[in-house]
């Protein structure tokens, strides 16, 4: 459960406010881009931070000292998915520099620009996706711990989400003694499932206490800590598993959220509602289908939303129950430990979870228990503000918020026609004429790609507004092992970069089950 709000000096210095510029205008010149690294000049800037954009959206902020200054910024990788990058400067909504548009990868000097291409929106990050190890179903079972007290609407609705999107998981409620009633009705009706376990504490012993009794009656499976103020989305929990899995030294994952501190998107530290225009799910579709897959590395989890590997709690034991009683770093302590002893926390930037924060403590108590959690993790690692405040604003983090900015404000027009939807792929012969009505009735309710056999070639495609077809991916198709093993690894990693949350097989891909059977290790029903 943690509320420990770190803002060391780095942090406090990069998310200062903007502020209108008043005096002499600032000037502002681009130095070089050597195909990795951006480099530009501003003086006379009277606001408090100025604003690097990549296609008109922000990506980082930057203090101003006055007078002239040189600024740089690194990109190891495009954070678009796509070689041509448009920067920009600005103060608040005034622009500094003409957009300067250049390829990554490529050396460019002031002056010149690539001609503009197509506009495409986001796509793939290089490097993703990574895909686990083994099959989903081959993993260790995972079980939801859900820590419960009072706040009983927030409960009520917890419990739905999770049910709703994962209806078989194993959901085990720890009640702590709640002083309102109401938690005991909405609990009672869910004491019916075979797959829900309650289990009540005979008097109020904490947050900590409360994961700890969920943890040992998870027995070997993963856990998975949610808050009972949380909603969880589509995929939610195959996602955090696929993380998870797709490294060995992955000791616990924490999806990211509207209000979780840290982990917030796209601002950190602030509450981030979801577009009006949306809904919550709708908001997660669109997260999911368009952060991207980097797993962005901090030295601790949030314990809102949080999957930890059996072998990590093996290995180094559960919460500090005697350190951290009412919560508020004791996951931040947890995995201090886990990094000690060879383990890696990530960020599922994918999954979004809506959190509605101090709904059982309140802001006072909660800023209080903080600062108590605050001191023993200084004492016990010294450095662990600076490795935060350093991975905060790690690149990969960046990118991600980026990704969610620009989602958000949908300005690539990805979702003008249609709200988020499902997404579906639908496997059919070159030969079926049907395939084009099953996707024409299916348009309304899901976004629809094809894949089919084209001569030599297996082809990806997305049906556009008005139903065109987009080519999207291929593979050639050869005649060995080797080549098939390659045509399933791409197309597992099509089913998770697409974020696919159904496989419809016709035809010969129905006839041999061999789709299906891929779809499954990610999790993904076929119809």
């Amino acid at each position: 459960m943690s509320r420990i709000r770190i803002m060391p000096a780095m942090l406090v210095a990069l998310m200062v406010r903007q502020v209108a510029m008043s005096g002499t205008q600032a000037k502002a010149e681009w130095l070089g881009w050597d195909g990795a690294r951006l480099s530009w000049r501003v003086a006379n800037a009277k606001a408090a931070a100025i604003e690097l954009r990549l296609d008109g959206i922000a990506f980082q902020r930057y203090p101003t000292a006055g007078g002239p200054q040189d600024y740089a910024c690194e990109f190891p990788y495009s954070p678009t998915g796509l070689a041509e990058l448009s920067f920009s400067l600005s103060v608040g909504p005034t622009a500094l520099l003409t957009p300067w548009r250049v390829q990554h990868g490529e050396a460019a000097q002031p002056g010149t620009s690539v001609p503009a291409g197509a506009v495409r929106g986001l796509a793939r990050l290089a490097g993703t996706p990574l895909l686990p190890q083994q099959p989903l179903c081959a993993l260790p079972p995972v079980a939801v711990v859900v820590p419960i007290y009072n706040s009983p609407h927030c409960v009520k609705r917890c419990i739905e989400s999770v049910l709703r999107w994962t209806p078989s998981v194993q959901l085990i409620l720890i009640d702590d003694a709640s002083t309102d009633a109401r938690v005991g009705e909405v609990l009672a009706a869910h004491a019916g499932r075979s797959n829900v376990l309650i289990s009540r504490n005979e008097r109020n012993r904490g947050f900590t206490h409360s994961v700890n009794v969920g943890m040992r009656l998870a027995g070997g499976a993963d856990v998975v800590l949610l808050n009972s103020d949380t909603e969880v989305g589509p995929r939610w929990l195959s996602a955090l598993r696929i993380a998870a899995y797709a490294a060995e030294d992955v000791g616990t994952v924490t999806a990211v959220s509207d209000n979780a501190g840290a982990f917030s998107v796209p601002e950190l530290e602030q509450h981030c509602p979801v577009p009006a225009r949306w809904t919550l799910v709708q908001a997660q579709r669109a997260v999911l289908q368009q952060a991207g897959l980097r797993h962005p590395q901090l030295p601790t989890g949030n314990g809102f939303c949080m999957y930890i590997k059996r072998v990590l709690i093996a290995r180094i034991g559960p919460m500090d129950e005697a350190a951290f009683p009412e919560g508020f770093g004791e996951e931040n302590d947890f995995c201090q430990r886990a990094e000690r002893a060879g383990y890696r926390n990530i960020i599922a930037g994918h999954v979004l979870v809506h959190h509605e924060r101090s709904a059982s403590f309140g802001d006072a108590r909660r800023m209080r228990l903080g600062e108590q959690g605050m001191a023993v993790l200084r004492e016990r690692y010294p450095d662990y503000e600076d490795k935060v405040g350093a991975t905060l604003f790690g690149y990969d983090r960046r990118v991600l918020d980026y990704r969610v900015r620009r989602t958000y404000a949908d300005t690539d027009g990805r979702y003008l026609a249609q709200a988020p939807r499902p997404r579906i792929l639908v496997a059919a012969d070159a030969a079926d004429a049907d395939v084009e009505r099953l996707v024409a009735a299916l348009d309304a309710r899901q976004e629809c790609f094809l894949l089919r056999r084209e001569g030599a070639w297996v082809n990806l495609y997305r049906y556009a507004t008005g139903g065109a077809l987009a080519f999207e991916r291929g593979v050639t198709i050869g005649s060995d092992v080797a080549a098939l093993r390659e045509i399933e690894l791409r197309l597992r990693e099509w089913l998770l970069e697409y974020a696919i949350e159904s496989v419809h097989a016709r035809g010969s891909a129905a006839s041999d089950g061999w789709l299906s059977g891929l779809a499954a290790t990610l999790d993904i029903p076929t119809t």
